[in-house]
């Protein structure tokens, strides 16, 4: 969106206001935050209405997971959508960056069995931080002391990536 945004003229026009980028990026993510996980937990409940999942852990930590893990994926994909111009670049990078994500977190298969080095390189990923929470809380019953270093690492690369993001925004 903030691609499409520049690719039509919008921040151009937001550059003329007292709005500094920071404000407008946080903006984006807290917009698109509160609208994930609510669609996250609708479905959720939702699938376990119908499946009945196993939860051994808190909700509420399952929640802040959720809610802590999402604006850090947000903020690293601001950083890309922060100075292309070109939809389709934006969303090739996305994809680069997404693939080996998904690929080195855990979300298909679990890492145990592959090398250390593998194991070490995919904790680089905030996507493996809230995969390892989540299913701590949900299969291990984790509570928030257990997880609390997975969302402080979360936490501290969400920081890092809005402030690439906001140093690195263009308005044109």
């Amino acid at each position: 969106v903030i691609v499409r945004y520049r690719k039509n003229g919008v921040l151009k026009r937001l550059k003329a206001t007292p709005l500094s980028a920071f404000e407008f990026l946080s903006a984006q993510v807290i917009s698109r935050l509160w609208l994930i996980v609510l669609v996250t937990s609708l479905v959720y409940a939702g699938t376990n209405l119908v499946i009945g999942f196993r939860m051994f852990g808190s909700y509420f930590t399952l929640l802040l997971v959720l809610a802590i893990g999402t604006f850090s994926m947000i903020s690293l994909g601001l950083i890309i959508s922060a100075r292309l111009a070109n939809e389709e670049a934006a969303n090739g990078l996305l994809n680069a960056i997404s693939w080996p994500m998904m690929m080195l977190s855990g979300v298909w298969f679990s890492l145990e069995g592959s090398p250390q080095i593998v194991q070490q390189f995919s904790l680089i990923f905030p996507l493996t931080h809230m995969i390892e929470a989540a299913r701590e809380v949900m299969i291990d019953g984790a509570g928030l002391i257990d997880v609390l270093n997975h969302l402080g690492i979360m936490l501290l690369m969400a920081v890092i990536f809005m402030f690439i993001g906001a140093r690195s925004f263009r308005w044109e």
